[in-house]
């Protein structure tokens, strides 16, 4: 189980994990593969050795607060997230800057908030899924019509009138969001000015079955704002730690 470790008089953050005791391995290329050095390491128990007499603190990750700049899948990148001691809110960085080194934490003075920059459709996604569900089917004219216009509802719409969906994303400043029902009865009524007969009833069900999820969500971009705040004074503060104490028993 992962534990946010803070320093309270260095500020300094570590993550112990369950990987901190597994052993690094390195291979010399005039070698064959199967011939490797074993090195052991402590990470947790290195921490415990340079910041012996600090006072420790076990910090909480405050719930869906993770935000970065870079997609999940990139190693090499900049990230933040909250934790609490409970009484004190703290901004964590998460980075590294080359991919075979490890990760770094570090308290950030300040806060930082998300910032929506563009509310756009799936406009492609919509034309595609269009053309596989309605038989027969749709006109191109009709399809860029039903698109512009579903564009148009959403050109000064106002993010927080919007229901967030849990739809997996990729990027964590992409953040996907259904429409309202008000919104949906605009867009069913002004649909009857593009579409007659059977072709406004397969319409009606086709936006009624994706209203939810799928093509018919509206997907919003964010940036992250940091705000700096006033630095703090470190407090010397040479209290014994419960964390040592555990280590230290469990070394007899």
């Amino acid at each position: 189980m992962n534990q946010l470790i803070h320093c309270k008089n260095c500020n300094d953050i570590f993550m112990k994990t369950p990987f901190d005791q597994y052993p690094e391995y390195e291979w010399e290329l005039d070698r064959l593969p199967d011939n490797f050095r074993s090195n052991e390491k402590d990470d947790f128990q290195d921490f415990l050795i340079h910041h012996h007499g600090h006072q420790l603190e076990n910090l909480k990750i405050v719930e869906d607060s993770f935000v970065s700049e870079k997609a999940y899948s990139e190693p090499v990148k900049a990230s933040f997230f909250k934790a609490t001691n409970g009484k004190e809110n703290f901004v964590i960085k998460k980075f590294r800057e080359k991919i075979d080194e490890p990760l770094k934490y570090q308290v950030i003075s300040g806060d930082f908030s998300l910032k929506c920059t563009a509310i756009e459709i799936q406009w492609e996604e919509i034309s595609k899924q269009l053309n596989r569900e309605i038989k027969p089917p749709l006109s191109q004219t009709q399809i860029e019509a039903f698109i512009k216009l579903y564009r148009h509802l959403f050109q000064n719409i106002d993010i927080h009138d919007l229901e967030r969906v849990p739809e997996d994303s990729p990027h964590p400043l992409e953040i996907y969001y259904k429409i309202s029902d008000v919104h949906l009865m605009y867009l069913l009524r002004n649909c009857r000015n593009i579409f007659k007969g059977q072709e406004y009833l397969a319409i009606e069900e086709f936006i009624h079955r994706h209203k939810d999820d799928g093509v018919l969500l509206l997907k919003a971009t964010y940036k992250i704002q940091l705000t700096e705040g006033a630095k703090t004074k470190k407090k010397a503060a040479p209290a014994s730690l419960p964390l040592e104490k555990e280590k230290i028993i469990a070394k007899k």
